[in-house]
């Protein structure tokens, strides 16, 4: 698949897009993308991540960390993931926050889906979030911010489609290493928009609030 980088959109229209087709079983992408300590090791929006309390209908509470070696972005969220639909469709719902004022993404909102087809699994997610920064980072958002997120969010699931066809673990799939000749995660492998038209929204599946998703 071949995306172009995210377009200048309405206001209306600025939920990021992701989508990539992973050819390895429903089981083992969920369990790399649902397990914390496996999530961390792919997703480079996360350094940490840290389950807390689970709530009578499963939701579950937790904190989450970004690394930046010269600080640390702290956060809180809480997540839900769906049993299976009768055509073998999951989601996983999610809301986060954070009182960090250094942090370029405020409050936000979002859900993956796991779509089993012949090829393989579309995995795909739909994400917004209120820009950080005040000011300023309502205005650096759609042109460098929201870019430069959906680059490092479709990079990463192309890191998590090399563990889970290839067996090439993430470690292997960043930094300096990330150069060498088929160890190279690309964000261009992933779709920016939904492929087509369906008639649900980007975000259609994302939670409004908390009451909603607990």
């Amino acid at each position: 698949m071949v995306s172009a980088s995210p377009r200048s959109r309405s206001r209306g229209d600025r939920a990021l897009y992701v989508e990539i087709l992973i050819r390895a079983p429903l089981e083992e992408v969920w369990r790399l993308t649902q397990e914390p300590a496996s999530h961390v090791r792919w997703d480079a929006r996360f350094s940490d991540i840290v389950p807390q309390r689970t709530r009578a209908d499963g939701a579950q509470d937790f904190r989450y960390e970004l690394d930046l070696v010269v600080h640390t972005i702290r956060g809180t969220g809480v997540s839900l993931a769906t049993k299976e639909s009768r055509a073998g469709e999951r989601t996983s719902a999610l809301l986060f926050d954070t009182d960090d004022s250094l942090s370029p993404l405020g409050a936000g909102r979002g859900y993956w889906r796991y779509v089993p087809t012949a090829e393989g699994i579309r995995f795909l997610t739909g994400y917004d979030y209120a820009p950080g920064w005040g000011w300023l980072g309502r205005v650096l958002d759609p042109l460098i911010t929201r870019r430069f997120i959906w680059w490092l969010t479709a990079r990463s699931f192309d890191r998590l489609r090399l563990w889970a066809e290839e067996g090439i673990p993430p470690e292997d799939t960043s930094g300096w290493r990330s150069l060498r000749r088929g160890y190279r995660p690309r964000a261009r492998n992933c779709l920016s928009r939904p492929p087509r038209r369906t008639g649900r929204t980007i975000m259609e599946d994302a939670p409004q609030s908390l009451e909603e998703i607990a």
